[in-house]
């Protein structure tokens, strides 16, 4: 694995954090505040080409590798989380399952406006009784000859008012289980589809997070993915490869919280020098710098992996649990740096703290990734190939 970066994800990860610091940060705490979506910020992240980076130049996208998209999600992610799951969910799951698994015709009606960023699309799995077991599914496709008749709802969706398009897991045929299930994409302005209202959160508070209602949607035949009883196969493996940007996120917050807590420990002066000097302070930070390390290569080695067509599946939960489980415990302590400056909004680490607990919860809990790791183990993966690509 390469440890330095080259000019070009240099120079991407340079472009988001000057848009982060200089763009998103200015209004990020009254759009926590109001739960305001970011139209015009997503829209300045359309035009620099963030919610399309993987996506082949064919379809409009950067054709950009997994490291450069990591690095841009740390940047964004230190500012505002609600913008980077946005730009996550269109990257990671959207665009790459359409990209990955869709037919041509898919991708030239679908893909090639969602990497430019003319429409946003959301991933419909989780429902009211199908969240970490995502077999579960109560929603329903209807086989009727041209078309699959579509019922249910889908909780939990972010972008869930503004995605113009839905990939939905629908169950087609209970008896077969999870190999009954299928993934359909659907249009927002169909008839029977409903959009629920706006989830007020502990978290990502601007970030679109609704329930979707299906209600007897025909779908056309050509708008399967794949094949019939795909897509819980289809979910997992664009799960897995969201994962990658879900620990990314994670990471955007741990190192944002360590720079602010740096920043304010070097400031704050108690009994005559400044707390940065004192041992219990310097001690907190030096856990928190070493956690973001840790964190980085885990997430680096993942996204390192995707993109030399090697198994990631494992690496990318490992990333994901421990990434997750760093940026909630740091990014408290970033907020104890701070005292009771560490309790209001101004300073913005107790918003990078709320924000953090998302990312041990979706795309997978950290309960769920562990169980993924060990099943890993259970079949003698303890690690995944660095060295040696397949033949």
């Amino acid at each position: 694995m390469n440890l330095y970066y080259t000019e070009e994800q240099i120079a991407v990860r340079d472009a988001a954090r000057d848009f982060a610091q200089n763009v998103l940060k200015a209004g990020v705490i009254e759009r926590d505040t109001h739960m305001t979506y970011p139209e015009e910020e997503i829209k300045q992240m359309a035009e620099m080409g963030f919610l399309g980076m993987m996506v082949s130049p064919e379809y409009g996208g950067g054709g950009m590798d997994t490291i450069s998209y990591v690095l841009a999600m740390e940047e964004i992610s230190k500012i505002d989380n609600s913008c980077s799951v946005i730009m996550s969910v269109n990257n990671s799951l959207v665009c790459w399952g359409i990209e990955t698994y869709g037919t041509e015709a898919q991708k030239q009606k679908y893909l090639k406006p969602l990497a430019s960023g003319e429409m946003i699309g959301c991933f419909c799995l989780s429902e009211p009784e199908a969240g970490s077991d995502a077999t579960s599914q109560r929603t329903t496709a209807i086989d009727m000859g041209d078309h699959y008749l579509l019922n249910g709802t889908k909780n939990w969706i972010t972008n869930g008012s503004k995605a113009k398009v839905h990939l939905v897991m629908a169950q087609t045929d209970a008896a077969k289980g999870h190999k009954g299930i299928n993934t359909l994409i659907v249009e927002s302005d169909w008839d029977g589809v409903s959009i629920g209202g706006k989830e007020d959160k502990l978290g990502i508070r601007s970030s679109d997070t609704h329930s979707i209602m299906y209600t007897d949607v025909k779908v056309p035949k050509e708008n399967l993915i794949k094949e019939d009883g795909f897509g819980f196969k289809f979910a997992m493996k664009t799960l897995s490869g969201g994962r990658i940007g879900i620990a990314a996120q994670a990471l955007g917050i741990l190192s944002g919280s360590l720079e602010l807590a740096a920043a304010y420990a070097e400031e704050r002066v108690a009994f005559g020098k400044p707390i940065s000097k004192h041992q219990s302070v310097s001690n907190k930070l030096a856990d928190m710098s070493t956690a973001a390390e840790a964190a980085r290569l885990l997430v680096h080695r993942a996204a390192w992996l995707k993109d030399q067509g090697l198994p990631y599946d494992n690496a990318a939960s490992m990333a994901k649990l421990y990434a997750a489980d760093a940026a909630m415990k740091h990014s408290v302590e970033a907020v104890q740096v701070h005292g009771g400056y560490g309790f209001v909004k101004e300073y913005h680490v107790e918003r990078l703290m709320r924000d953090a607990k998302i990312t041990q919860i979706y795309e997978g809990t950290s309960e769920i990734q562990k169980l993924v790791i060990a099943r890993n183990i259970s079949k003698g993966i303890i690690h995944e190939p660095l060295l040696a690509h397949p033949s």
